[in-house]
């Protein structure tokens, strides 16, 4: 057996045997335990194995020399649809979530995810970090087929869902559903608390699917200060303005911190007699960010956008016992959603009944007895921030090394990787050929980009239910910067009302953690690695809701911490949104927050 490689941020695979097989079944090897690491943020030329002449990555550059390499491995520009891609195995656009906020982070619920797929064959399943595929029930990862999970929501610690002031040390996530405070930096958490419930399965003999999706190096750059120190030494020979070395300093320090966990989880994998067993990938989810005007390795542009450097990202794979390593290099175009399908077969699962992924498994290419994938041509294509809906031929196509950029420019990466000479006028048969692929699959994809899929609320499953402004329909608020500098910002939320009844909705500026009343600032934030600026007074004196047909408003009185409004509903699809005004009627933004009850 043998696996895949990944997507989004950094991913690392392992899988491991969870159980003795009789001697009746000894030739039959066990099936691998997975675990699954994905970093954020950290580009193509951001470990020292592809070159970076200042960061050191000694357990990745490990891991490389072991690893069966995907060179030519492509995920999406941003966070959260190369999570979808990796979890479901579909296409970006097609699974629902496509954008890192905006209302389009909700992945399919009709769609059975890795952790479906391996709960079902008898897995324990957990994962440990940056989920980013929905806040509230149904999205949340123990909906999703994860019985054990330790997260936070949205796109980084400190987003507007997020516990208030977390700042990556002795923060509060979630355990399952619950909030709990854990001791600690963000990444040395996350992959302690993997390793606390790898043991734990593999003392109880069970196989496992371990997620560990990082948060690190996602912006806010807070880094433990002997990591910083020690990239502001090295990068002191290096001419550059001083805030940008100290920007820098921070991001490399906290890809070291992440080698040094991955260190010793490999550590741990060996003393547990695991390692050889263990199907481990990494991967990252999206090109990089701050290291890209240092090292790029070669490559033109970073996250977001769709040059090579915003999607082609490192992806190792090592399974010792299945005969995956040797350092050994895989040239074939290969993309994230490649990963379940590849997993399935590696691991020997069923796939179930009606799915479908829109990749394909890489099994035979990683065991070496495949030599070439059949030839294929790949999209990438994500919904922008603040632009609305995705549009046609927003996208980069591949096809061998030919690139087809926004539809107008075409590069050859075989005499080209820096995509310098757009050659669109040279090969018009090439041309042609990609636009045609590039036009049946948005025929099939278009259809669906106006379906939002719905937040919930009154089920029993989560009642209250908080929504934000991060499922704002194609309005882009997701950072907790953004509320505290009250931004000025509105959108409509698509909700399911689960069950009819009577509901109670509380409009808030801050969440129920913060004690300031509606129309007050809050203080700044000091942390033990980083601080928050003050929260800016906005002079609300009005709140307005409408869901549907009701459309309801009140006074605001200045000692008020919210506004609630109650409303009976029906059950089923419909709308919801809010608004703040000041004393003369003008619209300041809508409620960042409202907390659904169903009485």
């Amino acid at each position: 057996m043998t696996l895949f490689p990944s997507i989004l941020c950094s991913l690392v695979i392992f899988c491991t045997a969870g159980f003795v097989c009789p001697p009746a079944c000894a030739a039959t090897p066990p099936r691998p335990n997975v675990i699954v690491v994905l970093t954020d943020d950290q580009g193509y030329g951001d470990l020292s194995c592809h070159g970076n002449p200042v960061l050191k990555t000694p357990a990745m550059d490990r891991l490389y020399a072991e690893s069966v390499r995907l060179t030519d491995f492509h995920v999406a520009p941003m966070c959260t649809p190369t999570r979808a891609q990796l979890i479901s195995g579909r296409d970006a656009l097609d699974s629902g979530a496509m954008n890192v906020s905006s209302g389009r982070t909700l992945l399919r619920r009709e769609l059975p995810t890795i952790a479906d797929v391996f709960a079902a064959a008898g897995y324990r399943t957990g994962v440990f970090g940056k989920w980013h595929l929905g806040d509230a029930y149904p999205y949340r990862p123990q909906d999703r087929g994860f019985q054990e999970s330790v997260w936070f929501p949205s796109s980084h610690v400190g987003a507007v869902p997020d516990a208030w002031n977390n700042d990556y040390f002795d923060d509060t996530y979630r355990h399952n559903a619950q909030p709990r405070r854990y001791e600690g930096y963000c990444t040395d958490v996350f992959f302690r608390e993997a390793i606390a419930w790898i043991r734990k399965c593999r003392a109880a003999g069970e196989p496992f699917l371990a997620y560990v999706p990082l948060n690190a190096a996602h912006w806010p750059h807070f880094v433990p200060e002997p990591y910083r120190q020690r990239y502001e030494q090295r990068l002191a020979d290096h001419a550059m303005e001083p805030r940008r070395r100290d920007r820098l300093a921070r991001f490399f320090g906290m890809l070291a911190n992440i080698d040094d966990n991955l260190a010793t989880l490999d550590g741990v994998l060996a003393e547990t007699g695991l390692r050889d067993d263990t199907i481990l990938v990494f991967f990252t989810d999206n090109g990089g960010t701050v290291g890209v005007p240092f090292f790029n390795a070669g490559m033109k542009g970073a996250k977001v956008t769709l040059w090579e450097g915003g999607h082609r990202v490192p992806c190792f794979v090592r399974w010792p016992a299945g005969g995956v390593g040797g350092g050994r290099d895989l040239d074939e175009l290969t993309h994230c959603q490649d990963l379940l399908p590849t997993l399935i077969e590696l691991c020997g699962l069923d796939t179930p009944a009606g799915a479908s992924f829109d990749g394909v498994s890489l099994a035979g290419l990683l065991r070496g007895t495949v030599d070439h994938l059949a030839d294929r041509t790949l999209v990438v294509q994500f919904s922008r921030m603040n632009v609305g809906r995705p549009k046609q031929g927003d996208a980069a196509v591949l096809w061998r090394k030919w690139r087809l950029v926004g539809g107008t420019q075409l590069f050859d990466l075989t005499d080209d990787p820096a995509q310098s000479r757009n050659v669109v006028d040279r090969h018009p048969d090439v041309v042609a050929r990609m636009r045609a692929h590039y036009d049946r699959w948005w025929a099939e994809i278009e259809p669906q980009l106006e379906r939002f899929q719905p937040s919930f609320i009154g089920s029993p499953e989560e009642n209250p239910t908080m929504l934000t402004a991060c499922e704002w329909a194609d309005v882009f608020l997701d950072q907790g910067v953004q509320v505290r500098r009250g931004v000025r910002k509105n959108g409509t939320w698509h909700v399911e009302v689960e069950r009819e009844g009577e509901y109670e909705f509380t409009l808030r500026r801050w969440p129920r953690e913060v004690s300031a009343a509606l129309r007050e600032g809050v203080p700044a934030h000091h942390g033990e690695l980083g601080d928050y600026d003050a929260g800016v007074a906005l002079p609300i004196a009005k709140a307005r809701l409408q869901v549907g047909e009701n459309d309801q408003s009140q006074s605001v009185g200045p000692d008020d911490r919210e506004a609630t409004f109650t409303l009976r509903l029906p059950r089923g699809r419909t709308t919801l949104r809010t608004w703040f005004y000041d004393d003369a009627g003008e619209e300041i933004c809508g409620a960042y927050y409202v907390y659904v009850r169903r009485r």
